[in-house]
């Protein structure tokens, strides 16, 4: 048990010896070890030792060494005993009990025994912290942090989050301690540990540690190594907190007591401490860039160098993944989504593959696995086959507040099926990854009316300088039947659309025409209703109003099965490198020698402080159901923010 009161028998006429581990007490039941007859009984200890007498459970003043006082022998008499200081030998402490005879004395040795961690959250250990077997979430919370080692230090480390139980290195271990202060021999000190750490004693940097703790082995023996002694047990997460892991872990150190030979050792004392895994954490759009990831193609040459130029105006690096590495796949948002895992002494990014297998796997392993720059993979059972395992299906808001609660970390948003009664779904091996991480509560909306079926092919985030420091942007059918009507007016319904289009529907068309064609009508007026349903649903989970949202004119047509494809190159799906965003080229109708569509867009984005730079995709992404955005990747810089404060 934790420091409180222990139960120790006492034995007429023979002499007991018993460790006391300094904060708690040892009661002994004065009344059940005296012989018949007995009346009256009387104490005296050493100055190391405390004593109180208890009449049914009811403490008396202290018995003074020496004093000669006698105190009556009644049915539920007892004796409470606790040491002032840590003993410097065996047996430097004495009591005696004086009850018509009985025994000689009963000599006691004292210990100061703790494990340690840091509880606050401060990067520091603290001795013997009140709060270090618990953990509470909250900016007033507490609990130690584990991280996940799920970086690659060394080769012949496996890329994985779960897939060893060896310690290599002792940086990035979190390094609970056992303090233990008496200079004779102790029993040994048992080391308990539940899956998803890995503790190991002994470090040597470089080296494997010689005793790791895990699912094969949960306990170990610690000698004592004499003197006042500290040992260090290095601590690391072995996986992210699922759908079979909550994410807390608690260690324990026990001292055990000898009585005889072939008798096993009794418990003594136990010693708990909580960590928590720390959670896999995503980035939203409105967070710094830091690099920028892009796959090389036959096609996309023109389009890598604006991409170039756009990333070098944004301070952030351009990495490019070559033929041998992307193997003909060239959907990098859909392959990866980067995050990152922080802890009081550390921090460092993390990329979460993908299940789907489309060529590019190898990419987050060779292109992205190394020191500080973990990888996850979370393997379905069946393979993951519907793009909405893609993670072009995966985005995060910006910090909200909702109803008065605070999201700080943003909540992530998933495509689904609903509301439909049955479609395509997230594998739910990721779905519960997602929301087992806790600080980023998903919301769920529906995408698979698309033909794609991911969510950011109608809503991205743009960063704001203002008090709500971000804008949500819908694609919507009806701003631009709007904005088409507007231009009607004005007397440009012979506007042509798609000049300079590289694609193969090319043939003239005009406003007029899109405004003349009643399918195309119909199709867009279900489409803005699919969109205004998750328009409803983001407004109430991310506690917003109308005028966080600004509608980018946006166009789609139903194929055969049903599901929407955009009509001209979508701009929601664009890049957002700080202020600078990489938009896809709608090759709208021009009207006095501008895009209708480019300058639209424009007046509602430049004033916010954004800068609008339109990217020709056609060739590259959009004629494959893509555009910007789904060829593209960054890796953000983390929150300030700490995750432990949430309330989740």
């Amino acid at each position: 048990m934790p420091r409180g009161e222990r139960t120790l028998r006492l034995q007429h006429g023979s002499r007991i010896e018993a460790l006391c581990v300094l904060g708690g007490h040892v009661r002994a039941d004065v009344f059940g070890a005296a012989p018949a007859g007995a009346v009256a009984f009387g104490v005296k200890h050493t100055e190391g030792v405390s004593v109180d007498v208890l009449f049914r459970g009811r403490a008396e003043p202290e018995a003074v060494p020496g004093a000669g006082t006698r105190w009556p022998l009644d049915e539920g008499t007892a004796l409470r005993f606790s040491m002032s200081r840590a003993s410097s030998e065996v047996n430097d402490n004495k009591v005696r009990s004086g009850i018509l005879g009985m025994g000689p004395p009963r000599g006691r040795t004292s210990l100061r025994i703790s494990l340690d961690v840091d509880a606050d959250q401060d990067g520091v250990v603290e001795k013997n912290s009140p709060n270090k077997a618990s953990w509470a979430w909250g900016p007033e919370g507490h609990g130690a942090i584990l991280l996940v080692s799920c970086d690659k230090e060394f080769p012949f480390i496996p890329p994985s989050d779960c897939g060893h139980e060896q310690v290599f290195n002792r940086e990035g271990t979190t390094a609970p301690q056992s303090a233990l202060c008496p200079a004779f021999p102790l029993p040994p000190l048992r080391n308990l540990s539940r899956e998803g750490t890995s503790p190991g004693t002994n470090p040597f940097f470089g080296q494997r540690y010689v005793q790791v703790l895990g699912r094969r082995k949960l306990f170990h023996a610690v000698p004592y190594p004499g003197g006042a002694a500290e040992l260090d047990f290095f601590v690391e997460g072995l996986r992210f907190p699922d759908e079979t892991f909550s994410g807390l872990v608690s260690i324990h150190v026990s001292l055990l007591e000898p009585l005889a030979e072939g008798i096993p050792h009794s418990p003594i004392f136990t010693d708990t401490v909580v960590f928590r895994v720390a959670p896999w954490i995503m980035t939203p759009s409105t967070l710094a860039p830091v690099n920028l990831f892009v796959c090389s193609m036959k096609d996309n040459y023109l389009f890598t160098k604006e991409i170039q130029t756009l990333a070098a105006k944004a301070g952030c690096k351009l990495k490019v993944c070559f033929g041998y590495i992307n193997r003909g796949d060239r959907w990098m948002q859909d392959e990866i989504e980067l995050g990152y895992t922080h802890a009081p002494h550390k921090s460092f990014p993390v990329v979460l593959d993908s299940p789907r297998e489309r060529g590019m796997e190898q990419l987050p392993i060779k292109e992205l696995l190394g020191p500080d720059f973990g990888y996850v993979h979370k393997e379905p059972l069946f393979e993951a086959t519907a793009s909405l395992d893609s993670f072009g299906n995966v985005e995060v808001s910006p910090p909200v507040s909702v109803a008065g609660k605070e999201y700080p970390l943003g909540r992530i948003l998933i495509g689904s099926s609903f509301p439909a009664p049955a479609g395509r779904r997230m594998t739910g091996l990721v779905r519960d990854f997602l929301y087992a991480q806790r600080v980023q509560a998903p919301v769920e909306l529906y995408s698979d009316w698309l033909a794609v079926g991911n969510v950011n092919e109608f809503v991205t985030f743009v960063p704001t300088s203002d008090k709500k420091r971000f804008r949500m942007l819908l694609a919507s059918p009806a701003a631009c039947y709007r904005l088409f009507r507007e231009k009607q007016k004005e007397g440009q319904g012979q506007a042509t659309m798609f000049k300079g289009y590289s694609g193969t529907d090319t043939k003239r068309v005009t406003i007029n025409k899109v405004l003349s064609n009643d399918v195309l009508t119909q199709q867009n007026q279900y489409v803005q209703r699919c969109i205004d349903w998750n328009r409803d649903i983001l407004k109430k989970e991310l506690g917003l109003l109308e005028e966080d949202i600004i509608d980018l004119p946006a166009l789609f047509k139903l194929d055969k099965q049903g599901k929407a494809v955009p009509y001209f190159p979508n701009t929601v799906t664009m890049i957002v490198l700080a202020k600078d965003l990489g938009i896809p080229k709608p090759f709208g109708p021009v009207a006095g020698g501008e895009c209708c569509l480019e300058r639209r867009i424009r007046a509602l984005l430049e004033p916010l402080g954004l800068c609008c730079r339109f990217l020709e995709d056609v060739a590259s992404y959009h004629g494959s159901l893509g555009e910007v955005r789904c060829g593209t990747n960054v890796q953000r810089r983390p929150f300030a923010f700490k995750w432990w404060h949430c309330t989740p």
